[in-house]
């Protein structure tokens, strides 16, 4: 079963699909249960980074670079939001329109249970999110190098990798802490105690 909590913070359980509910009596392992999605959720993402770092050794051409680059971001895209984070992690983010033409973004997680904590592997969770995250932070390395160094021409491409894999990023970060209340009041406690134990070690230092 999944927690469905869509934009307007209405939440009710739904089952992702029927072949997950297959998965609960499966034990939790430390292995790689879905070794063709860990290596997909690494591969597109990996891979444009690599043909962005050095393609220009081994092409002149900005447009083959350009589309490559690309095409790999959108496959990534896709990927990962449609099925990597299934699998591997039991996360779904997607949109619906509904009669009255209003979008609604919906925001999924497996619901937390003694049977379905047995579904998840570690390791598998580890690679999820580690590739999550690493990815656009490089992106981002990326923009500001691209800016600075005057390269005006790539900073389209590097700006589309920052968009998609940071979409992907933020919709996982929504289905795991829950909505934008829950973001705030996670970051409001957690400057409330930084400030309390600073408080507290300038009383003592004192």
């Amino acid at each position: 079963m999944l927690q469905q909590q869509d934009s307007n913070d209405d939440i009710e359980d739904v089952s992702l699909f029927d072949a997950e509910e297959e998965t609960t009596s499966r034990p939790k392992k430390s292995k790689i249960r879905h070794p063709v999605a860990s290596f997909f959720h690494l591969f597109f993402r990996v891979s444009a980074i690599i043909v962005y770092l050095l393609c220009e050794l081994f092409s002149s051409s900005f447009i083959a670079c350009m589309v490559t680059i690309i095409l790999l971001l959108s496959c990534d895209f896709w990927a990962v939001k449609n099925v990597t984070g299934r699998l591997m992690v039991g996360l779904r983010w997607w949109n619906h329109i509904d009669e009255d033409g209003k979008s609604h973004w919906v925001f999924e997680s497996r619901k937390a249970s003694p049977q379905d904590s047995k579904t998840v592997s570690e390791a598998e969770s580890r690679i999820f999110w580690l590739g999550l995250i690493a990815c656009p932070v490089l992106w981002v390395i990326f923009a500001f190098s691209a800016l600075f160094s005057f390269r005006v021409k790539w900073l389209a491409v590097v700006i589309m990798g920052v968009v998609l894999q940071g979409a992907n990023l933020y919709g996982y970060i929504r289905c795991k802490v829950g909505s934008r209340k829950d973001l705030t009041s996670m970051a409001t406690s957690y400057l409330g105690k930084q400030f309390l134990r600073q408080t507290t070690g300038d009383d003592q230092t004192s």
